[in-house]
């Protein structure tokens, strides 16, 4: 894992930053990875919760992993159901 600095970690495991995208039954769509390449021009981190039954829990790393790789950002953290990923 990459050197993330401290704040961004702080910031990431936060309670009250909430998730911003929401990836639902229909799963990962190119709708949903253009919206996380949008947020993340905006802002440092995002946030994305998905919907629990969606991937069984082996495949979630392997989940967080392609958003990070096809959005061009760090996976900063994974906690279950949600991930929070950082463009530098």
């Amino acid at each position: 894992m990459t050197d993330i600095p401290s704040q961004i970690l702080r910031q990431a495991k936060s309670r009250d930053f909430r998730p911003s995208v929401r990836i639902g039954k229909a799963g990962l769509t190119e709708t949903v990875l253009e919206e996380i390449r949008q947020q993340l021009r905006s802002r440092d981190l995002v946030k994305i919760k998905v919907n629990k039954g969606l991937f069984e829990r082996q495949q979630r790393s392997e989940v967080w992993n392609f958003l990070a790789e096809n959005t061009g950002s760090t996976l900063v953290l994974q906690r279950g159901n949600i991930g929070v990923l950082w463009l530098r």
